[in-house]
């Protein structure tokens, strides 16, 4: 069984082993020691901490096998982002060009560099290791985000966003980033995003156009990948977008992969959630369900099987399941059907 729980200070080995594996243009992941354990204590003070509204708090958990105890991938939430640090994207518009006398007229796509995320929140950081990439593991990495926002709405922004990793080679090199370093930059595509993940962003606002950059002007490379997604991102944007997720013309700064958005109050998982008091059973059922306890320090949520009673209000769950999701009889728990 696959538990989602709040990262600890003795992840930090599983955390950096999962760095090392999302490979180049998983900026929320730098190799970075420093980085890394930084960001498992801001993690563990923002969970600590009692919010009435959205700030800088960062949630960041890991997927643990309940038999093993190895975990299996990572997972996490930025409250607000932009409130500590710039939070910068590209805005893909239209300009139109016209002369009534030359009969003359040209719509054509410029990217606007901006900051327009700011506040909102960002569902991020969501890694889950090859060898457990079956069944439901990788909608509960995701989902059980929208769990934790459906049960503490308060934590969170109205909107809610994700940055899509974009188009890159196997050295980790971006069509659309060479363009921007050849006339902009003089580091490459794998520093530039390292620097980002550790934090150093004001290279960016120094160094990046400041008008806005007319799409046609790129090279085709550049303009071919503009808004598209990685092919290991591919199943992940497929998931986003089955939520009700849309992109809405913005893209990343670096890889031009695209940004998607979507109110929290209008999230498939979130309006599909309900609550029901827990019963303790040995009797299984065969409809899957993905559940998660009501807590927010100790956030716990698993896919497993279950017996929802309508009438009562009720689930029947098995002593495992309510071990994994620290439980008791008439404790209630989220659930989403699968």
């Amino acid at each position: 069984m696959l538990v989602i729980r709040p990262i600890i200070q003795e992840d930090y080995p599983a955390l950096h082993q999962c760095a090392v594996e999302s490979g180049h243009g998983f900026t929320s992941l730098p190799v970075n020691e420093e980085q890394l354990r930084n960001r498992i204590d801001h993690s563990i003070d923002s969970f600590q901490k009692d919010v009435t509204e959205p700030g800088v708090e960062g949630y960041l958990m890991v997927g643990q096998d309940s038999v093993t105890g190895e975990v299996t991938g990572t997972t996490g939430i930025e409250a607000a982002v932009g409130l500590d640090s710039p939070f910068y994207n590209y805005h893909i518009s239209k300009v139109v060009h016209f002369s009534r006398k030359l009969d003359v007229h040209n719509v054509v796509k410029v990217l606007t560099f901006g900051s327009n995320y700011t506040g909102s929140t960002e569902i991020c950081t969501l890694f889950l290791r090859p060898e457990y990439r079956e069944g439901l593991n990788g909608r509960l990495m995701s989902k059980a985000r929208f769990l934790m926002m459906a049960e503490h709405p308060h934590r969170f922004s109205d909107t809610i966003f994700a940055e899509m990793r974009g188009v890159s080679d196997k050295e980790g090199e971006s069509p659309f980033w060479k363009w921007l370093q050849k006339h902009f930059f003089s580091i490459d595509f794998t520093e530039a995003d390292y620097l980002t993940g550790i934090g150093y962003k004001g290279f960016i606002a120094d160094l990046m156009p400041k008008l806005p950059i007319y799409v046609s002007l790129l090279s085709k490379e550049a303009q071919a990948v503009i808004g598209k997604v990685h092919d290991n991102t591919k199943p992940a944007l497929k998931l986003l977008e089955n939520e009700g997720f849309r992109c809405r013309g913005y893209v990343d700064i670096f890889d031009a992969g695209p940004t998607v958005e979507c109110d929290l109050r209008s999230i498939e998982s979130v309006r599909n959630s309900f609550k029901a008091k827990v019963i303790i059973t040995e009797h299984s059922s065969s409809q899957q369900y993905l559940i998660a306890n009501t807590s927010f320090e100790n956030f716990r949520a698993t896919a497993t099987t279950a017996a929802y009673d309508k009438a009562t209000d009720t689930v029947h769950l098995t002593p495992e399941a309510a071990e994994a999701l620290q439980v008791d009889v008439d404790d209630y728990v989220r659930l989403l059907a699968q």
